[in-house]
């Protein structure tokens, strides 16, 4: 899973075999290390509870909860994105987009994108 993180926006991007993670367990969890031995874990989280799109950061952790039947609709589906946003304490708004990961268009080396979903584009590309 990937995460990119900018300003007040949270985006993770999700390869088929997390997709499948998530339509079987709900869950997926990526973790970086760091020296000491410390890490930083985000997760992905499919919750009958939930109603919208909600982020949460303790622990050095962000957690990103989905509502569960958004999850089971789009794991299923052709539908690419979840989208939500969440107000701050401070009235401000943190943007959250959950993503299917698609294989780019041109070759990277040292990437293995076998996992990767077919990219929509991937046909009008010039080779």
């Amino acid at each position: 899973m990937k995460l990119r993180i900018r300003d007040n926006s949270i985006r993770l991007r999700l390869s088929k075999g997390e997709i499948e993670s998530m339509r079987d367990a709900g869950v997926v969890t990526s973790c970086t290390g760091f020296p000491g031995g410390r890490q930083f874990k985000y997760s992905l989280e499919s919750s009958p509870a939930s109603v919208n799109p909600a982020a949460f950061y303790s622990d050095n952790k962000i957690t990103v909860r989905l509502p569960e039947t958004v999850v089971l609709a789009w794991v299923s589906s052709e539908q690419v994105s979840i989208e939500g946003e969440q107000v701050l304490d401070d009235g401000q708004k943190l943007a959250i987009l959950v993503e299917k990961d698609f294989a780019c268009l041109a070759p990277r080396p040292g990437e293995d994108e076998s996992d990767m979903f077919a990219n929509p584009q991937a046909d009008e590309a010039t080779c």
